[in-house]
């Protein structure tokens, strides 16, 4: 049985701008364990969101592979990467990404009503990881409502709310002041001890960053 749940290999991703080449990543190989939490750091344009954004299959390598969970996902079609993406993939991001028209709730069972669940078990589904999360009291309130911290953990329900293999967070404490951040990253601490979620973090906080399991480190796009 294989430990590791992705597997990337020699991850190369070139941006062209007119006559201009920028290499994003260059040549990056990383493997994950099923269970762990790693966060990827480095100084700004290291290549850590663009890392991100392949191995979460939000946009496609120049060159190179990536397996998660055993499928090599660098093959699939686009419409295969997409209902991968919402079955098997969770994403946070740094600016919570939540419609402002939609209660907390209805913003967490939102990919639920998108794979065809019913609506009674989406309600159940999304009030129990609004409570996971502790904000089980907010779930009818609209995000106008909610502080930024408040949102940041809807936003995170949201992503949970289909078991996801992995749990992918761009910068998801850059909105936050430092107790808030200190909060959000405390709980994918226990999300990760307690449920045993797989969970890849891009962070330039050096503090948060050290309480993820692992930290890798990216320069000019490869890792050091």
């Amino acid at each position: 049985m294989n430990e590791y749940i992705v597997e990337a290999e020699d991850l190369v991703k070139i941006y062209r701008m007119g006559k201009v080449e920028v290499r994003a990543l260059n040549g990056v190989s990383i493997k994950v364990k099923k269970g762990e939490f790693i966060s990827v750091m480095g100084p700004s344009g290291s290549g850590k969101s663009t890392l991100l954004h392949q191995l979460g299959l939000l946009d496609t390598p120049t060159s190179g592979q990536i397996v998660i969970d055993g499928i090599n996902v660098s093959r699939l079609s686009e419409r295969k990467k997409g209902e991968f993406r919402l079955k098997e993939l969770g994403y946070v991001f740094q600016e919570y990404a939540i419609l402002p028209e939609l209660t907390a709730m209805e913003n967490v069972y939102l990919p639920l009503m998108m794979l065809g669940v019913g609506r009674d078990k989406c309600r159940r589904k999304a009030l129990g990881i609004l409570e996971q999360v502790g904000i089980g009291e907010l779930a009818d309130h609209l995000p106008r409502e909610l502080s930024g911290g408040e949102q940041q953990r809807v936003a995170i329900a949201r992503a949970l709310v289909n078991n996801p293999k992995i749990l992918f967070a761009d910068e998801p404490t850059a909105n936050l002041d430092s107790v808030t951040s200190k909060r959000i990253i405390d709980l994918f601490k226990a999300l990760n001890q307690e449920l045993g979620q797989t969970i890849v973090m891009v962070t330039h906080e050096q503090e948060l960053g050290r309480m993820a399991d692992r930290i890798v480190h990216l320069r000019d796009g490869e890792v050091v």
